[in-house]
């Protein structure tokens, strides 16, 4: 069973919180089986995507979980 979490919500401004996108309600989860597996990936999830244009800033909420 997969243990540490990482739970990805939006920002209230976020554009896809709208009703005909995403909504204000949307989250979602990824799981890893050890800690040391979700803080790789919460590092790498954190950082600000390659394709993004210059002046453009991620819309997601990071946060560890665990189970």
């Amino acid at each position: 069973m997969q243990q540490f979490g990482i739970r990805i919500t939006l920002p209230e401004t976020s554009t896809l919180c709208r009703d005909h996108l995403l909504g204000k309600n949307w989250e979602g989860f990824r799981w890893f089986s050890t800690e040391e597996d979700r803080e790789a990936a919460f590092k790498e999830m954190s950082k600000q995507p390659g394709n993004y244009r210059k002046g453009d800033e991620i819309q997601q909420i990071l946060e560890r979980i665990e189970r």
